[in-house]
């Protein structure tokens, strides 16, 4: 048995090919999440009832994420990736489809598991494919998401406006995205197990390494999702800005992440994962401390705009320190994908009982404090600080197909 080795055509092309399924994921979640308020009006819930539905899509994925790595050994890599999308692309349809409180927690579950073994799958994918290219392209991957999520944001806002059914419009982009997503698939490395490598266990506790370095994504996803949730909330109702305005101060900070991560790889390569990382956070504390002392809505938008340039990067460096740090990359990247997840989870209803009990200044203050934690924890990403591979040695953990 013969170990493949890939040509350098053959790794350009996989990284094209699972940009694309990234672009495909990132779709699915902003055609989603612009029909939202159809969602909540069809299945006759209130406020407190969407979010708790809401809920069941990080629990979904935190039960679902463990069992990514083991698809992933028992299949291979091109064949789970292509599976456990189709299986993504297609759950888009099931929240417009839900009548009941019940069984739209049930969708949202189903929802938030395949979102996250798809997520677990192309991550993993990804940091293959970085370590052959030996370059960071995890950023890039990852700004590919970003500009997916917009484009299908942007689908879904023009849907709305002409009133179109959730339902017929999810069931479009579910067909669309799932045959751009198995086109994409076809291009993407075909990696397998050494065949005395034992499978990975259904569930486990994530490993220790992975803990760290999901700590530092814990304080970017939780400013990344305080600012996504309440900057629109905190130029309106505490700068009193027009909602106008707020709502593009939201616009502008994603518009900012995205941009950030597709020119990110170039500063990794330049820089290192670390030094980038304690710089960002360095710009994120100071884009929190001038939104907290901020009494122009200009100055907010400015300390929102420092604090997406700031973490932007953090969460795909994350998923490469983690497929790095040990024997079984997916494993580690669920790790720190579940961490991430949760604090996702966590960040907007934490701001609102901050903001419940203080105000809005102090709960970003709160945030300003955990972005300090990029600057100070930066160092146990220096797992993903690649190491250039020796001509015609494939990977230990996940070697090519074998002939």
């Amino acid at each position: 048995m013969s170990e493949a080795i890939y040509a350098p055509s053959e790794l350009r092309r996989a990284r094209y090919a699972v940009a694309a399924v990234f672009a495909v994921h990132g779709a699915v979640t902003g055609s989603f999440a612009t029909r939202v308020p159809w969602i909540q009006d069809h299945a006759s819930v209130g406020a407190g009832q969407l979010g708790f539905a809401l809920a069941f899509t990080a629990f979904g994925a935190a039960c679902a994420m463990p069992l990514a790595s083991r698809i992933t050994h028992r299949f291979g890599s091109r064949a789970a990736l292509r599976g456990l999308l189709v299986l993504w692309t297609l759950a888009l349809v099931l929240p417009s489809l839900a009548p009941t409180m019940l069984t739209l927690c049930l969708a949202m579950f189903v929802y938030g598991a395949t979102a996250g073994m798809a997520d677990v799958a192309m991550n993993a994918l990804g940091v293959e494919v970085e370590q052959r290219l030996d370059k960071s392209i995890m950023s890039g991957l990852h700004g590919m998401w970003s500009a997916g999520a917009l484009i299908g944001s942007a689908g879904g806002t023009v849907a709305a406006h002409l009133g179109t059914d959730a339902r017929l419009h999810h069931v479009l982009a579910a067909a669309a995205l799932t045959l751009l997503g198995l086109l994409a698939c076809r291009w993407v490395l075909d990696l397998r197990p050494a065949e005395d490598q034992e499978a990975p266990p259904r569930f486990t506790l994530p490993p220790r390494s992975a803990l760290l370095i999901g700590a530092v994504g814990f304080c970017a996803v939780f400013a990344e999702g305080a600012s996504l949730d309440w900057s629109a909330v905190y130029l309106e109702d505490h700068l009193g800005t027009s909602a106008g305005l707020a709502a593009a101060c939201t616009t502008g900070f994603m518009l900012t992440m995205a941009v950030a991560r597709l020119v990110g790889d170039a500063v990794v390569n330049r820089f290192g994962a670390v030094r980038t990382v304690r710089t960002g956070g360095v710009l994120a504390v100071a884009g929190g401390l001038l939104i907290v002392v901020a009494d122009h809505p200009a100055a907010a938008m400015g300390g929102f705009g420092m604090m997406g340039l700031g973490i932007a990067v953090v969460v795909p460096l994350c998923f490469a320190a983690a497929g790095h740090s040990g024997p079984n990359p997916s494993q580690a990247i669920a790790g720190v994908a579940t961490i991430t997840y949760t604090s996702g989870l966590i960040a907007p209803s934490l701001i609102g009982g901050v903001a419940q009990a203080t105000s809005l200044m102090v709960s970003f203050a709160v945030v300003t404090v955990l972005a300090s934690g990029l600057v100070l924890f930066a160092g146990v990403l220096r797992a993903g600080e690649r190491t250039p591979l020796k001509t015609g040695t494939p990977d230990a953990a996940m070697p090519g197909p074998r002939s």
